[in-house]
């Protein structure tokens, strides 16, 4: 657990906040995905139950955001009745998972309407297989792992 927090700290840049645990680990074996206390140690809440550590994962799908990636995929949950009702199914399960704050994926507000951060969505999609929005959002970057890992 130590060594793993050293290494998400290592791939952040800094200490990782409300630190639970590391949820999944890419194929070389580095956590790419963390799950996170819903209050940080100082009683902050903290709204992102699963954050993406990976380096060259957060960089793809930093990559999508850029390129506008939140308004389009806002618009396909919009559109397309599957991936709607994946993002109010995932958001669900984020307010029971996690009473204590009454929010969505990455801090999403009941009714809010849009999405706030890919990054979240393939975290949780990560974590929690069958989330089909934040799959479709992870199948974007080719490939969504690097052939060689250069993770700390």
């Amino acid at each position: 657990m130590e060594s793993d927090r050293a290494t998400v700290e290592a791939q952040l840049g800094r200490p990782p906040r409300a630190f639970r645990r590391v949820v999944v680990r890419c194929p070389s074996g580095h956590p790419t995905v963390t799950e996170q206390s819903p209050y940080d140690k100082d009683g902050e809440p903290f709204p992102t139950m699963y954050w993406l550590t990976c380096p060259a994962l957060v960089a793809a799908i930093s990559r999508l955001e850029a390129a506008g990636g939140v308004e389009r995929w806002t618009r396909a949950a919009a559109e397309d009745p599957t991936l709607g009702a994946s993002l109010e199914q995932a958001h669900a399960e984020q307010r029971e998972l996690r009473p204590e704050l009454d929010l969505g994926v990455g801090g999403a507000r009941p009714g809010a309407g849009t999405l706030k951060c890919l990054h979240a969505h393939v975290a949780l999609a990560l974590a929690r297989p069958g989330y089909v929005l934040g799959e479709r959002i992870l199948g974007e970057p080719d490939p969504p792992w690097p052939s060689v890992c250069s993770a700390p």
